[in-house]
């Protein structure tokens, strides 16, 4: 039987080769909050998530470091059994004050929070509508939940209004789920559109702000960007891995739906914990967020920056992709860069759409002037003729 599986392996692990959509590890050492090191060479660093620099910022690090020697190296159980450290109620207190929300529930991450969030509001009876660009987890979430699932063009309200015009009165209770920044194209979903909607209809508006959270609306995320509250997105769900510096996700969200997430959602019940170490030293980096509405701002004027040496159109978020259409020109354009001194991923299919390989460049605070404009120059030769002819 295990050849048998052997086998199915490397038929598989085949094709994918054949199709040019095999993924390989890369180890990858962070050498400071602008630079890695792969293969041996110091590359400056424009795909990590992480937005403002606070994974290795000094005081997030010397808080982890003094919890990690109090508190131990692990979690121990789930929150539900001994894992609920004192810890986690400051955690949760602090983002729900960054969102506007009554209440707060950390999970041991962003994939878990959405199966977990996604399962526990819905289920046969229900209908989940979805963007079609959602992120992975978001459809995952949806799938597992037993819910109708109808996706909707990408960011279309219209089309969202006559799909709950058709099939909302069919449904005991219908969620309205979408990112609140793609996380491929760094585009901000039409919230406050999908706000009203949801009113009309009797929906229960979900945004993923993954991107979002540390980066637009002075660090509160898409929802404050939109002009919107917590009333208007009750379920506001988000990651501590990528401006935060940290791990885990969280669902801010109204202190009964808060408390129901917690005695259903199955990843969180039936998961360990994540280590105090990491929940001090999330909270910290939160509070940070908090306080220093500047460092957030910056990504998006970097972003802006690099659009504009580009002739790209002005951003709304730190994400910048080159769509460069073919597998095997991503990867192409990836190693340039990588020949350069820039670390720019390339994505391909089925992260993204056939026909739509990119680079995914992401702006950080930690990035000075003179690394945009160096990857400004590094890109040039890179870019489609009719953006290069421009440059």
């Amino acid at each position: 039987m295990s050849s048998d599986l052997d086998a199915f392996a490397r038929e598989a692990l085949a094709e994918l080769g054949q199709a040019g959509r095999r993924r390989r590890l890369r180890p990858t050492e962070f050498l400071d909050s602008r630079r890695v090191e792969r293969d041996g060479k110091a590359l400056v660093d424009f795909s990590t998530n992480d937005y403002l620099g606070l994974a290795s910022d000094p005081e997030v690090l010397a808080a982890g470091s003094d919890a990690l020697q109090r508190y131990g190296a692990g979690g121990r159980a789930s929150r539900l059994i001994t894992g609920d450290h004192p810890e986690y109620a400051a955690l949760e207190t602090e983002l729900a004050a960054l969102k506007g929300s009554e209440d707060a529930v950390v999970f041991g991450s962003g994939f878990l929070a959405n199966l977990g969030i996604l399962t526990a509001l819905a289920g046969r009876h229900d209908l989940i509508l979805a963007d079609r660009l959602n992120h992975a987890c978001l459809v995952d979430g949806a799938r597992l939940s037993g819910a109708r699932v109808l996706r909707y063009p990408h960011g279309d309200p219209e089309a969202v209004r006559h799909r709950l015009s058709r099939y909302r009165s069919e449904h005991r209770h219908c969620l309205l789920v979408t990112d609140g920044i793609f996380s491929m194209d760094g585009d901000l979903a039409p919230l406050g559109e999908l706000a009203e909607l949801a009113e009309t209809f009797g929906c229960w508006l979900m945004s993923d702000d993954a991107h979002g959270v540390g980066v637009v609306g002075d660090g509160a995320g898409s929802t404050r960007a939109a002009g919107l509250t917590a009333g208007d997105v009750p379920l506001q769900m988000g990651t501590l891995s990528k401006a935060v510096g940290g791990y885990g996700g969280y669902l801010c969200a109204s202190r009964p739906v808060a408390e129901l997430i917690r005695n259903r959602a199955r990843s969180f019940i039936y998961t360990t914990a994540l280590p105090p170490a990491t929940v001090v030293a999330n909270r910290v980096a939160v509070a940070r967020i908090r306080r220093d509405p500047e460092l957030c701002r910056r990504p998006l004027v970097l972003a802006r920056r690099l659009a504009d040496r580009l002739g790209l159109n002005a951003r709304d978020s730190p994400i910048l992709p080159v769509v460069l259409g073919e597998d095997d020109a991503a990867i192409a354009a990836q190693g340039a860069l990588e020949e350069a001194g820039y670390l720019v991923q390339a994505i391909r299919p089925p992260t993204v759409p056939e026909g739509t390989a990119r680079l995914r460049i992401t702006l950080r605070a930690p990035h000075t002037e003179s690394d945009v404009d160096g990857l400004t120059a590094a890109l040039a030769p890179l870019m489609p003729a009719t953006v290069a002819a421009r440059l």
